[in-house]
């Protein structure tokens, strides 16, 4: 099952939507505080997260898969959107310093063609950073939620699927204990909820944000390959 880019944006535009933002930002931005002059990539529905590096990045760039449909920037934001296959980015090698990556893994297809096709695009030093459903906590089987929609991911899976594409996991965040449920009483109570969960709960947070890098080395043969020879023999 699948969540549409409409259905994410609508959710983020109501109060319980503006919270969970404003919270996932505060966690993404801590990962990465600094991003001046970075090309930065959003994949997925990233454009409430990207917000958090305005005015700093030297470039932001959100890309919707083509099977979630069309999102557009405010009119008054110096950026770019499109719509694009997820496993054929329009981009050169070699072209992200950053790659943020949030309503777009557990939506995927193909999720290691997807992986694959980020390796592609990030420059050898750049950083990735995915925002995954935790399989173990509410709001991945929330449905009036984007996060309650395609497949969750536990640390574990996420690591050995990252691992698989060539990735080395940096660091994995659980974030978001606020519970999924509209209530007014819950969103104001959302900071609370964070720091009691960090503390005691951090198996049943809703989301884990996980940070990658190229593990340039793995893909690197450790000896060199044996050449064949064909040696032809005459008959006596």
């Amino acid at each position: 099952m699948t969540a549409d880019a409409h259905g994410a944006a609508e959710f983020y535009r109501t109060s319980r939507g503006v919270v969970t933002a404003r919270l996932l930002r505060a966690g993404i931005s801590a990962v990465w505080p600094d991003v001046s002059g970075c090309e930065v990539l959003g994949l997925g529905y990233a454009v409430p997260y990207l917000r958090a590096w305005e005015g700093r990045a030297y470039r932001r760039i959100a890309v919707t898969p083509a099977q979630m449909g069309a999102i557009r920037w405010p009119p008054d934001a110096p950026n770019l959107s499109c719509v694009a296959e997820e496993d054929a980015l329009p981009f050169p090698d070699l072209v992200f310093d950053r790659i943020l990556v949030v309503h777009g893994l557990e939506m995927a297809e193909n999720a290691r063609r997807l992986i694959r096709e980020l390796w592609r695009v990030l420059k050898d030093d750049g950083r990735l950073l995915i925002v995954t459903p935790n399989r173990t906590g509410m709001w991945a089987y929330w449905d009036s939620t984007p996060f309650g929609h395609g497949q969750p991911y536990t640390a574990g899976q996420l690591g050995r699927l990252l691992s698989g594409a060539l990735f080395r996991v940096e660091r994995h965040d659980p974030a978001l204990w606020m519970p999924p449920w509209r209530s007014r009483l819950i969103s104001r109570s959302a900071p609370l909820f964070e720091r009691v969960g960090r503390r005691l709960m951090p198996g049943l947070a809703g989301v884990t944000i996980t940070e990658a890098v190229k593990d340039v080395y793995a893909g690197l043969p450790l000896r060199p390959a044996t050449r064949r020879r064909l040696v032809r023999v005459e008959a006596a």
